[in-house]
């Protein structure tokens, strides 16, 4: 299974349809590739979603890849979303620290949405800031793999017309394409990729249900592979249990009491923190099940 550049071409070859060219980085989704995705909205809601690493997981029914989706809402490349009741600086190492934690073969970035709000006056500092991103994660050695971010798309009133900003966020997306060049990474062009899916969002900027099952079947698509040979009921039954190890396993990394547990407060509960590894053999469980449902 070739997916230029790490994930990171093997999603733009599959997500955007796309045929891998020659000046790509060859690269392989070994088995027992272990992918970390790291983003925004879009990456924490596929994890609930799941239709892309259905997809991709159907396809390969004779490989073991782990995903492990550390996405966060409103996240931008400094982490601003993550620092909880400190700085964002804090929530970077954090998650700096999270991903290494992970033993990542094969790193997806999916950033880029929020920051083009800036526009041009803004572009500079988020491509020095996703430089110091790629070597704050280079010491796992992991594979590198960029995702730029699908376009906005214009909302039936009240909404606002969201699309009013994609020339920003083209511009963005350009930029991204350009640092995976310089870091020899594979680029997973969303932007062209989902461009012509109408209905792709629920409000302008967040993808639609629609929009992740288009993106999950563009990405095999574009691997040049068949989809998987399951039926609509193994499949729904695949992408239920992808979704429940990717709950326990946001529960895992992100407890929703997290202060009492870790931070300021866990003088008063921190006694309660010895539960949190008790999510891992929840986590393996639905693997195990994940590995039996795949091959249908």
């Amino acid at each position: 299974m070739k997916f230029s550049v790490g994930l990171s071409v093997f999603l733009l070859s599959c997500v955007a349809g796309l045929p891998v060219t020659a000046a790509d980085p060859p690269a392989e989704l070994r088995d027992g590739d272990r992918v970390v995705v790291l983003g925004g909205t879009f990456v924490e809601r596929e994890g609930q979603s799941g239709y892309i690493e259905t997809a991709i997981t159907a396809a390969y029914p004779d490989r073991k890849i782990l995903f492990r989706n550390l996405g966060w809402s409103g996240d931008t490349v400094w982490a601003e979303s993550r620092g909880i009741f400190d700085q964002p600086a804090a929530g970077y190492q954090r998650m700096i620290e999270m991903v290494k934690e992970q033993k990542p073969t094969v790193i997806v970035f999916a950033y880029g949405q929020n920051e083009s709000f800036a526009g041009e006056a803004g572009l500079a500092s988020f491509v020095q800031q996703f430089e110091k991103l790629c070597d704050d994660v280079q010491p796992t050695g992991a594979r590198l793999a960029f995702l730029t971010p699908h376009l906005f798309e214009k909302a039936p009133p009240p909404l606002p017309d969201a699309s009013q900003h994609n020339s920003n966020l083209r511009m963005y997306a350009d930029a991204i394409r350009q640092l995976a060049a310089r870091r020899d990474g594979a680029v997973i062009d969303l932007t062209t990729a989902l461009a012509s899916v109408g209905g792709r969002t629920e409000n302008g900027a967040h993808l639609s249900p629609l929009g992740y099952r288009a993106a999950g079947e563009a990405i095999v698509r574009g691997m040049g592979c068949s989809p998987g040979r399951l039926t609509s009921d193994q499949e729904a039954a695949l992408r239920a249990k992808i979704v429940s190890k990717n709950t326990w396993f946001f529960h895992r990394w992100r407890p929703e009491n997290v202060t009492y547990l870790f931070l300021f407060r866990k003088h008063e509960q921190g006694n309660n923190a010895v539960e949190i590894p008790q999510f891992d053999p929840l986590i393996e469980a639905d693997e195990k099940e994940i590995e039996r449902l795949k091959k249908g």
